[in-house]
């Protein structure tokens, strides 16, 4: 039966690194771990200290600040008792944290580095956090080039660097993952050479120009990108990345709860492709977005956000927490937006829907085709059975 993360923990936690390399779902672990808020607790990128252990963090005075505001609070805390249960955790160290926040650049940034116990490196990047801040971020993908953050995990990739020796792995979840490809792809040379394998759990992919002018195909080699079967924001710009498809027991949106994904055997469950109706929608979805031009898209975005930061909550937590008073302050800001913009939406969600109902169109005639084609193939077996 397939279990999650934690139950993959629960079963080969006791084999050390030493023994069992870093594989799939340790990266998920590390990538899901980097969401804790270890401000005051880790060494910043910037000192020269030494690294602090798991049992470190345990017994700190603010031990709870780790979970607080973080999306998955209570499975992050059991995470983190069966990590510093388990064999092949309970050894690992922290450095060189970050953790940056700017309302006005309007982006978040944070980062870890990570030592097991074999002496095996991990770079890990904080996916979209629960801030309004981090969310706009992830919209602002769509037209800039490079996001503040972006530029942010090449600075830190090149500096952490410096301080080691020895190959090394880079990942992320969610926005991490993308940030983990993309300083990867622009980091120092003589860094890039000692990078063993890079992980993007469910991340935004790039806009195909983005791939071209960074030279993705100097990574592509060692880039892993693993999304859940009914996944959007993994498929986001997605055309030209490989990527591995596993089961999740969640429905939709809730896919990208890395909690949610199956594993046996000690590794994910496979399965073929993104589900059909979610095919349909991130297909859609990229189209819209990449026919659209830079002012069309940077209007609808900033549009977008200022309406939801009108409900005055600087976190999505906050903004679920009180639904109705903040739906009810959305909805005023609505109104107030001038009628140039509410056009150019307007217009822009009618091509979103112009291109959804193409699409089903297209699934609609694709699928009797397919329908009579596995049919004969049916047929053609049964028949060559008979024969035989």
């Amino acid at each position: 039966m397939a279990g999650t993360m934690i139950d993959y923990l629960k079963t080969y936690g006791e084999r050390s690194f030493r023994e069992e390399p870093l594989n799939e779902v340790d990266s998920l672990i590390l990538c899901q771990f980097a969401y804790l808020k270890f401000d005051g607790m880790v060494p910043g990128v910037s000192e020269n200290k030494r690294s602090v252990y798991m049992r470190d963090l345990y017994q700190h005075s603010d031990f709870e600040k780790l979970f607080k505001n973080t999306m998955y609070a209570r499975s992050n805390r059991r995470l983190f008792e069966t990590m510093l249960s388990s064999r092949r955790f309970c050894e690992l160290r922290m450095n060189s944290y970050i953790n940056i926040v700017e309302q006005e650049r309007q982006f978040q940034f944070s980062a870890i580095t990570f030592t097991l116990e074999d002496g095996t490196v991990y770079v890990a990047y904080r996916g979209t956090d629960e801030s309004l801040i981090g969310w706009k971020e992830d919209l602002n993908m769509a037209f800039l080039d490079p996001i503040p953050g972006q530029e942010y995990s090449v600075k830190y990739l090149n500096t952490v660097a410096k301080k080691m020796n020895r190959p090394f792995y880079v990942g992320g979840h969610s926005k991490g993952g993308n940030l983990a490809v993309y300083a990867s792809m622009n980091c120092a040379k003589s860094v890039q050479d000692r990078i063993i394998k890079i992980y993007n759990m469910d991340g935004p992919s790039f806009r195909p120009q983005v791939l071209e002018k960074y030279h993705y195909e100097t990574i592509k080699d060692r880039t892993v990108k693993i999304i859940p079967h009914s996944s959007l924001v993994g498929m986001l710009f997605e055309q030209s990345m490989d990527y591995r498809v596993v089961k999740s027991r969640a429905l939709g949106l809730l896919q990208h709860d890395p909690y949610s994904w199956k594993v046996r055997y000690g590794r994910f469950v496979d399965i073929e492709q993104v589900l059909g109706s979610q095919r349909i929608v991130d297909e859609t979805l990229n189209e819209w977005i990449l026919s659209l031009n830079e002012e069309q898209i940077r209007v609808f975005v900033d549009t977008l956000y200022l309406v939801l930061c009108s409900a005055k909550k600087d976190n999505l937590l906050a903004f679920s927490a009180d639904f109705g008073n903040s739906i009810g302050s959305v909805l005023g800001a609505i109104k107030e937006v001038d009628e140039e913009t509410k056009r150019m939406i307007g217009a822009t969600l009618k091509e979103l829907v112009r291109l959804a109902q193409l699409r089903v169109r297209e699934e609609i005639t694709r699928k009797p085709k397919q329908l009579i084609d596995n049919i004969t193939q049916k047929r053609g077996s049964a028949e060559k059975e008979e024969s035989l």
